[in-house]
């Protein structure tokens, strides 16, 4: 038959071809191919679909659904007859022609609800020999939303821009301020941290701490007054630690420790054959420090002609070596401290009213003890954990006793009388436990000697060794020595008629410390 096909074989046999078999092998290719045709238009990240030329659509790829839902086997939008595209859905359709910046084809862009997409459509012929339309769709709502923005932008460049500037403005106001609380906070961190030298917690002592937090940062000269020995040194150095100029040298300079003429020259320095011994230039404290902090104790017994040469620096920041006619200027933060009442010292004629009013910028007064009770007992704790240390004593009690009779005394020597009497009782206490016979006050002139160690002498001369008393009065004196000078081991050792390493020596086993001399 004319149906059947002969095909030969390699062996020369005929063998008759079955067409159904053909068709079906030709079947099951189609099938792979448009299964795999399927497989690759669902992995595509765009929406694809298949349009039949009665607008029916006959395909969907997963986005496509995912974005639209399943509209297979529904019309198209009719207002594509007239445009000739192809739209997808039954909602109202704006399209907008557009070339693709190849050039190369056609893109056209629609509105779909509440999305925008971009779409390029291409016809062919299905292997069915059908009519067919592919559309490759893609959502740009999201860029269309920011070229809006874009074109909102520079319609409105200028007022955007201002209103940018007025943020920007309110911005910094904002940082700024916040700068200063974390300045003002952080300053705060820096008294809290280092004020655990001044010792006690009461009003005065905070209002000190407070007042120390607002000036410490500024350049502003502080005056810091009170009684003897009620801490204006520990103020000056909490003032200078939490200062800017905390890095830079600091100086303390005795004003009445020190020879008028020798604090001139010692302060501003002087020239060479300025006076017998000038053999060389040499600089002057304020030159030394320069950049860094001066502290000046005792600056109301400073003489007339030093109050001049002060006041100079005050107001120009400027110094003249002795000898020296050049003027040198010199950046140095000044604080000074004194006991006296400089305003009545002004009154007197014994101050110079325009160099009071320099000094006096900041004024931080110093409590006397008798002001600030409620620090006697952490200020006794705190002497006390000091000299059981520096004695090797083991002392961890106070009786209530001892307490209330430190706290009924007038304490007119202050800090320094009450770290005196701790000294002397952890010293001559017999156990672990200091007792009111331990605690001697000083009494008026000379009262460090007769009422320290000298009054229970006779109790203590029957049960205590030669060799203890003796080192218990020598502790006495050379202690007593020390406070007298301010410290100056120098000045001690000339006063007492012992060398200085020997008198370093014997600090050193009492557990004292001291100042170095002054040259």
């Amino acid at each position: 038959m004319e149906c059947n096909k002969i095909k030969m074989l390699d062996s020369g046999k005929a063998v008759q071809e079955n067409p159904s078999s053909e068709l079906q092998e030709s079947r099951r290719e189609v099938k792979r191919l448009v299964k795999n045709w399927r497989a690759l238009l669902d992995i595509m990240p765009d929406m694809v679909f298949l349009i039949r030329e009665d607008y029916i659509i006959e395909y969907m790829n997963t986005n496509a659904i995912m974005s639209f839902g399943d509209l297979r086997e529904k019309i198209c939008f009719e207002g594509l007859h007239h445009a000739k595209s192809p739209c997808i859905g039954a909602c109202p359709v704006k399209m907008v022609k557009r070339e693709d910046s190849r050039g190369s084809a056609e893109s056209l862009e629609m509105e779909i609800g509440d999305k925008i997409v971009e779409y390029n459509f291409v016809p062919f012929h299905g292997y069915k020999g059908d009519c067919l339309i592919l559309v490759n769709m893609r959502d740009i709502t999201q860029r269309k939303s920011q070229e809006q923005e874009i074109a909102a932008f520079n319609h409105n460049i200028e007022d955007i821009l201002l209103c940018k500037i007025e943020e920007l403005n309110e911005s910094e106001k904002t940082r700024n301020h916040l700068a200063d609380q974390v300045g003002a906070l952080m300053n705060q961190l820096k008294v809290l941290e280092y004020s655990d030298e001044m010792v006690g917690s009461s009003k005065a002592l905070r209002k000190i701490k407070d007042m120390v937090s607002q000036v410490a940062m500024s350049d502003a000269t502080i005056l810091i007054t009170g009684e003897s020995g009620t801490g204006k040194e520990l103020a000056a150095n909490l003032i200078r630690k939490c200062s800017n100029r905390h890095s830079k040298p600091f100086l303390k300079v005795n004003c009445n420790s020190i020879n008028d003429n020798l604090l001139e020259s010692d302060l501003f320095g002087y020239e060479k054959g300025a006076f017998t011994g000038a053999v060389a230039r040499k600089k002057g404290k304020f030159e030394i420090v320069d950049g860094g902090t001066i502290f000046l104790d005792e600056i109301g017994d400073i003489s007339p002609k030093m109050q001049s040469s002060l006041l100079r620096i005050l107001q120009n920041g400027e110094i003249i070596r002795v000898g020296g006619t050049e003027a040198i200027h010199v950046d140095v933060r000044i604080i000074a401290a004194t006991n006296i009442d400089l305003a009545k010292a002004v009154k007197e004629g014994n101050f110079r009213l325009d160099l009071y009013y320099r000094l006096n910028i900041i004024n931080i007064t110093t409590p006397s003890l008798r002001e600030r009770k409620d620090d006697i007992l952490d200020l006794a704790t705190h002497f006390v954990r000091h000299y059981r240390k520096a004695f090797k004593k083991e002392i961890d009690f106070m009786p209530n006793s001892v307490i209330d009779k430190l706290l009924s005394h007038d304490w007119p020597g202050n800090v320094r009388e009450l770290e005196n009497v701790i000294q002397r009782a952890v010293l001559m206490a017999q156990n672990n436990t200091i007792t009111e016979r331990d605690i001697h006050f000083d009494q008026g002139m000379g009262g460090a000697v007769q009422g320290g160690i000298f009054g229970p002498f006779e109790e203590r001369v029957s049960r205590e060794p030669l060799k203890t008393l003796l080192g218990d009065i020598e502790c006495t004196i050379i202690k007593n020595t020390l406070d007298k000078y301010e410290g100056n081991v120098q000045e001690a050792a000339k006063i007492l008629k012992v060398g200085k390493t020997a008198l370093y020596d014997k600090m050193k086993r009492h557990g004292l410390s001291g100042k170095p001399g002054k040259n």
